[in-house]
């Protein structure tokens, strides 16, 4: 997994936050157009080729960061004229996520490749093992034939110097189900009727050329027209501050919210109805039943491994339920969720009570924009708190937790977890599937309650988070400690 600390993350949240200074200045069409000359001044160490090629990139950076999309870009168009557009836009527009062609590295296509550790030996095992014939010695080393290679890994696997080396397509191997091929000038495309929106190719492409359609600008212009706008924080964003929950809501009031919801409620509403659902599908003799709340793993059910669709729960997300919480308590009011997630923005989407959906990082980038700092923020006080399990929906392994913890015979529930989809997990999810649908036998210890996480580790570590899935596990553990027990619905 790239790490978090690099320069294309921190080129992202510099754009996130001086286009969000701009708009809140109210200096947008005069300002935004400046932005590429001022991240590449002249003189600067380009990237590209030149420091025109780098600004035009950042253009195209900036024209995301107004939710657009770029396959259709317009080069003659100035950037305050898709600012113009976005302001008079009524809601986010599909796809969710975008690629950046300039950006592209057209990287070669994935091969192994010998280095220069090999040593020639007389055991060969790379040769020997290699069922295509591929290998030969050239040179005093081993040398690949790319013609014959079928890309099987046996001789990285055997060498026993590990002179052999992958060279990936950073983008394509991390999409767990195929949605991004090379065009025929090698640039990569997204087939977005195959993604199920995890967000790993955004996370791992070392050039930022795949990059979330921001909503951050939709959201702070309502702001500004004072508009009753409701914050909707998921237990993944309390875990990325290093502030109480109450300092949390009470940033989240000072940068323009009118009010605030913590989803974690949301979590517990789930987690009440999966524990029932789970209760009935089981008297029913149903296999087994899948969590709901990853929209990545639903998505990926539907379009790619069907036969376990009818195991997804029913029930809605904690998404859902916090923005009925919120529609109830500030009627007529918009929505906002704030969580670590592309895939929510596509669930957003579907949801007529979710209205936006921003990232960790664009809400970080409000707080800098503001001169907010969330563990100064004048505390929210609140004498109604969610239970430790609702706030430990964002780890792995929190929501069967949940679901375990409210079942009157807990028992009967044989827990997986399918930490990550990556493809070892999606080759796990067919498994399931073909057990769901008489392919494969149902064993004794077969498990039938399965949750799944798209991202390892859960929540915590989403592709559009800020802090160290680590420290942000530790940060989870503390917001969790400081709430009630778990209580029957009826006591809540």
């Amino acid at each position: 997994m790239l790490n978090m600390n690099n320069n294309a993350h921190r080129l992202k949240r510099e754009i996130l936050v001086r286009l969000t200074k701009i708009q809140l200045e109210g200096k947008l069409n005069e300002a935004v157009d400046n932005i590429p000359k001022e991240l590449a001044p002249i003189g600067s160490a380009s990237i590209r080729c030149c420091i025109y090629h780098d600004r035009e990139i950042i253009r195209q950076r900036v024209i995301a960061r107004l939710g657009w999309s770029l396959e259709d870009y317009n080069d003659e168009k100035r950037i305050a004229e898709y600012a113009k557009e976005a302001f008079a836009r009524e809601k986010p527009i599909w796809p969710i996520h975008t690629v950046i062609d300039e950006a592209c590295n057209a990287c070669v296509r994935s091969h192994f490749m010998v280095t220069n550790a090999c040593q020639a030996c007389l055991a060969r095992p790379c040769m020997t093992n290699c069922g295509r014939k591929a290998i030969e010695i050239k040179d005093g080393r081993s040398w690949i034939d790319g013609s014959k290679c079928v890309s099987c890994g046996l001789c990285l696997q055997n060498c026993p110097y590990k002179a052999i080396i992958k060279i990936p397509v950073p983008c394509e191997e991390a999409c767990p189900v195929g949605a991004i091929t090379k065009n025929e000038n090698g640039k990569e495309r997204i087939d977005y009727h195959k993604c199920i929106s995890c967000g790993n190719c955004m996370r791992e492409c070392p050039f930022g050329a795949l990059v979330d359609k921001s909503q951050l600008f939709d959201v702070v212009k309502h702001i500004m027209a004072g508009k009753t706008i409701v914050a909707m924080y998921a237990p993944a964003a309390a875990a990325q501050f290093r502030a109480e929950s109450s300092q949390l809501e009470g940033a989240l009031l000072a940068s323009g919210f009118s009010g605030v919801v913590e989803v974690a409620f949301g979590a517990d509403i789930t987690a009440d109805r999966e524990a029932e659902e789970f209760g009935e599908r089981m008297k029913q003799g149903e296999k087994m039943m899948t969590t709901s709340c990853c929209p990545a793993y639903v998505r990926a059910v539907r379009l790619h491994v069907p036969q376990l669709a009818d195991c997804i729960s029913t029930t809605h997300t904690p998404m859902h339920y916090a923005a009925e919480i919120a529609k109830k308590e500030y009627p007529g009011c918009i929505t906002v969720f704030i969580g670590p997630c592309l895939a929510k923005r596509q669930e957003g989407m579907d949801d007529d009570l979710v209205d936006y959906v921003i990232s960790i990082e664009e809400i970080g980038a409000l707080f800098v924009a503001k001169g907010i700092e969330a563990a100064n923020a004048a505390p929210v006080q609140r004498e109604k708190l969610p239970t430790a399990s609702g706030r430990n929906f964002a780890k792995s392994g929190g929501v069967a937790q949940a679901v375990k913890e409210r079942l009157k015979d807990p028992s009967m529930l044989k827990e997986a977890v399918i930490d990550g989809l990556d493809k070892a997990g999606m080759k796990r999810l067919s498994e399931f599937g073909k057990i769901n649908a008489g392919e494969l036998d149902f064993a004794a210890d077969t498990p039938n309650l399965i949750e799944v996480m798209s991202c390892q580790g859960g929540c915590i570590s989403g592709p559009l988070v800020v802090t160290n899935p680590k420290v942000a596990l530790m940060q989870l553990g503390k917001y969790a400690e400081k709430v009630i027990p778990v209580l029957p619905p009826k006591d809540r």
